[in-house]
C-alpha cells in the first residue's frame, strides 16, 4: 500500500521539523550562545507553516482544469441546393455541411419540409431518424459520431405550386449561417422573383435558364417565375388625363400664382407635358420629383421629365401675375394641353383689407374650398372663392371675372410697452436715482425714444440684459435700439433698461416733492413705481395718476425677479414696507429661465451684426435701501411723462420704527 507509507513519511518529516525547531529555540535561549556576535552564513532548514507550504506548492504546480465543454454539440454550418425543374417537381441534391464539436453521438436536424429520397455520408448510405417524442414531431435528423466537419448529401424533391399563372418553389428555412441555391429551369424568357433572399446570378443558355440565389437562413427561400410577356405600352399613342388646381392670391402690390398639376397616363409614356400660360402670368419655378427641366415661351410651358412617365406624375408651378389691386379683374387661368380630359379647380383670394363683390364664371362650377384639397382649404384669407372645373371636353372655354373692393387699412399698434417698472431712490439732499425697466414687444420700430427729466444724467443703459450705448436725437432725447422679429412671427417681449440721476430741492422738516418719470414715444399698458425714501421721514402719496397698493411682482415674465436675474433685487430693500413676494414653484422658475434664455439667444443671433464694438459701458446695480411704498398706474399715452407727487414729514422719534 503506497498511500499509508507516504502518510507515515510525511508525519515523520513533520516530527523531525518540530524537533529541529525546538533545538534552534533552545540554542537561542542558552547563555553560551554566540548569536550576538558576527557569524558566517551556513545552509540550513527553513520552517514555514503547512498552510503556506500548500499555497506555494499550488502556485508552483498548478492543477490543470478540464476545458469548458462547447455550448452546443453540433452546428449546421452551410446548406447548398442544386435543383433541376422538370414537370411538377424540382429534383436535385442538398449538401449539408455539419461541424461536430464533441465526442460521441450527436443528432443534427435537417431542414424540415424536404422530400428526401436518400442520404449519404462519405459515399455511404446513412439513415435519417425522426426526432424524439415531443421534440419536433416528424422532423428528420442525421446521427454523427466523429468530431470535425462532415458533408451530408441528400437527394431531395421540392414540389412546385401554381397560382394565377405563377409557378414557385419554396426551400425551407434552416439554422445554417449560409443558404445557397442553384436552380435550373428547362425554359427561356422567364421573369423571376425572389423572396427571403437575394438573386445573385441569372443566365440563359440554349433552352435553359439558371438562377443562383442566397437565402437569409431564418426564413424560406422562394423562387416565383412566369413567362415573360412583351409590353408595347410605351410604343402606343399617348393618352393623357390631368388635374390642375390653381390658387390666385391678389395682394396690394402683387399677385402670386400657385398651381398643382397631377397627370395620369392611360396609354403610352409621357416624356414631357405642355400647359397654356396667359400673357399676364410669369412662371418663376416648376418643381417635382420627376421634373428634369422646364421652359416657358410663346404662351406655352413645357415640362420635361427625368424619364418617360408610364403611370402618374405630380409637379407644382409658382409664378406671379400683373393684375390691378381692385376693381374688375379677369383672372388668368392655366390650362393643360393635349389631354383627353382634365379636372381640378380655381380659387381666388384677396390679401389685405378687401373683398370679392361680383363673380362671373364660364365653364366653372361653385365649390367649397375643402373640395380643392389642402392647398386651398388651409388658406386663412378673409375673402376667398372656389370653383370646380365643369366636367366635359378639355377644350371647353373657361373664364373667371371678379370685382374686388378695397378698404382703407386702419393704423394698428406694431410696437408696445406692455409693462414699465421704476425703482426710485430719494435722498434728503434732493438727489433722485431712477432705474427704469420696460418690457417691450416690437414688430417694426428700430429705436425707442426716451425723454428724461430736465438736467438728468444717464448712468447706464442695457438691452435684454446687455450694456449698450444709447444714441441721442436732435432734441436731446435718448434713442435706445430695439429688437425686431422676423415677418410672420409673434414678437416676444424683451427688456430695455435705463439708470439715470436727477436733482431736486433738498428736503426740509416737511414738504411735498414730485417724481417725474421719463416720457416715451410708445404707449405703456401698466406702470409700477417702487419708491424708496430716507428712514428719518414718513412719506405718503398724493392723489393723482398713481395710486398706492401692496407690492406685486411684474406681470410680464421678462421683468419678473425669477427670470434669470434680470429683475433680481427689485422687490424691495432694507426696511421695505412692502410685503415679500410669494415664492414661485421650481418648475415655474425653470420655465421662465428657459424662456428668457431662449429670448436672449434669439436676440443675440439676429442682432449680432449691430452690436457696438470696442469697450462696452458698465452695468450699474441699483442700490435699493430704506423703506418703500408701491404705486401703480394704467395706460400711459405716448410722449407723456408720468409723475407721482408725495408729501414727506420728519419723524419725531428720529426715524425709530
Amino acid at each position: 500500500m503506497k498511500y499509508p507509507k507516504l502518510l507515515t513519511r510525511w508525519h515523520q518529516s513533520l516530527s523531525l521539523v518540530g524537533l529541529l525547531t525546538l533545538a534552534v529555540a533552545a540554542l537561542s535561549t542558552s547563555p553560551g550562545t554566540a548569536f550576538g556576535q558576527e557569524s558566517s552564513h551556513s545552509s540550513g532548514w527553513v520552517v514555514i507553516p503547512v498552510d503556506e507550504y500548500r499555497v506555494l506548492r499550488a502556485k508552483a504546480y498548478p492543477v490543470e482544469h478540464d476545458p469548458e465543454p462547447p455550448p452546443i454539440d453540433a452546428t449546421l454550418t452551410r446548406v447548398d441546393y442544386d435543383l433541376h425543374i422538370t414537370g411538377d417537381l424540382a429534383a436535385g441534391r442538398a449538401s449539408l455541411t455539419v461541424d461536430v464539436l464533441i465526442d460521441g453521438w450527436v443528432r443534427v436536424p435537417i431542414p424540415s419540409g424536404l422530400l428526401v429520397r436518400e442520404a449519404r455520408l462519405d459515399g455511404k448510405l446513412v439513415s435519417l431518424v425522426p426526432a424524439a417524442a415531443g421534440k419536433g414531431g416528424a422532423q428528420l435528423s442525421v446521427l454523427l459520431s466523429h468530431v470535425g466537419r462532415s458533408v451530408v448529401l441528400l437527394d431531395v424533391n421540392v414540389p412546385i405550386t401554381s397560382t394565377a399563372g405563377d409557378e414557385s418553389i419554396s426551400l425551407p428555412s434552416s439554422e445554417s449561417g449560409v443558404t445557397r441555391a442553384s436552380v435550373q429551369l428547362a425554359r427561356q424568357d422567364i421573369d423571376v422573383r425572389i423572396a427571403g433572399g437575394l438573386l445573385s446570378e441569372q443566365s440563359q443558355s440554349t433552352g435553359e435558364t439558371k438562377w443562383l440565389a442566397y437565402g437569409r437562413g431564418n426564413e424560406p427561400l422562394t423562387f416565383t417565375w412566369r413567362k415573360k410577356t412583351e409590353d408595347h405600352h410605351v410604343d402606343q399613342p399617348l393618352r393623357l388625363r390631368g388635374s390642375l388646381t390653381q390658387l390666385t392670391s391678389i395682394g396690394e402690390d402683387s399677385t402670386s400664382i400657385y398651381a398643382e398639376v397631377n397627370l395620369d397616363v392611360v396609354q403610352g409614356a409621357a416624356r414631357a407635358v405642355k400647359l397654356q400660360v396667359p400673357d399676364k402670368i410669369t412662371v418663376n419655378q416648376v418643381s417635382g420629383a420627376m421634373v428634369a427641366d422646364w421652359d416657358s415661351k410663346g404662351g406655352e410651358l413645357t415640362v420635361t421629365f427625368l424619364e418617360p412617365v408610364e403611370q402618374s406624375a405630380r409637379f407644382v408651378i409658382n409664378g406671379e401675375a400683373r393684375l390691378p389691386r381692385d376693381g374688375p379683374i379677369e383672372i388668368p387661368l392655366l390650362r393643360l394641353l393635349n389631354t383627353e380630359r382634365d379636372t381640378g379647380g380655381v380659387a381666388v383670394e384677396v390679401l389685405g383689407a378687401g373683398e370679392i363683390k361680383d363673380l362671373k364664371s364660364q365653364g366653372l362650377e361653385d365649390a367649397d374650398a375643402t373640395d380643392l384639397g389642402d392647398m386651398v382649404a388651409s388658406r386663412q384669407s378673409p375673402s376667398l372663392v372656389a370653383f370646380r372645373v365643369r366636367p366635359g371636353d378639355a377644350s371647353t372655354t373657361r373664364a373667371l371675372n371678379v370685382n374686388i373692393a378695397r378698404y382703407t387699412q386702419q393704423a394698428v399698434l406694431l410696437t408696445n410697452i406692455e409693462e414699465a417698472r421704476y425703482q426710485v431712490l430719494l435722498s434728503i439732499d434732493g438727489k433722485t436715482l431712477v432705474r427704469a425697466r420696460y418690457a417691450v414687444r416690437n414688430n417694426q420700430r428700430n429705436f425707442v425714444k426716451i425723454t428724461l427729466p430736465s438736467g438728468a444724467t444717464v448712468w447706464s443703459a442695457s438691452l435684454a440684459g446687455k450694456p449698450i450705448r444709447p444714441g441721442q436725437s436732435p432734441d436731446g432725447s435718448l434713442l435706445l435700439p430695439l429688437e425686431k422679429t422676423r415677418g410672420g412671427e409673434d414678437s416676444p417681449a424683451f427688456v430695455v433698461e435705463v439708470l439715470y440721476l436727477s436733482r431736486a430741492a433738498a428736503w426740509q422738516e416737511k414738504g411735498r416733492t414730485k417724481v417725474t418719470l421719463p416720457a416715451l414715444d410708445l404707449p405703456v399698458s401698466r406702470t409700477g413705481l417702487l419708491l424708496y425714501y430716507p428712514p428719518l421721514f414718513r412719506v405718503t402719496a398724493e392723489p393723482g395718476s398713481f395710486r398706492t397698493q401692496p407690492y406685486e411682482n411684474p406681470t410680464s415674465a421678462v421683468l419678473s425677479p425669477a427670470s434669470g436675474g434680470i429683475g433680481a433685487g427689485f422687490g424691495g430693500g432694507i426696511g421695505s414696507a412692502s410685503p415679500a413676494a410669494k415664492p414661485m414653484a421650481p418648475e415655474d422658475r425653470k420655465d421662465k429661465r428657459d424662456a428668457t434664455q431662449a429670448l436672449l439667444d434669439s436676440f443675440r443671433a439676429k442682432s449680432a451684426g449691430g452690436k457696438v464694438t470696442g469697450i462696452l459701458p458698465v452695468n450699474v446695480q441699483f442700490p435699493a435701501f430704506g423703506p418703500s411704498i408701491f404705486l401703480v398706474s394704467q395706460l400711459t399715452g405716448e410722449n407723456q411723462a408720468p409723475a407721482a407727487a408725495v408729501s414727506f414729514q420728519r419723524e419725531k422719534k428720529g426715524g425709530a420704527r
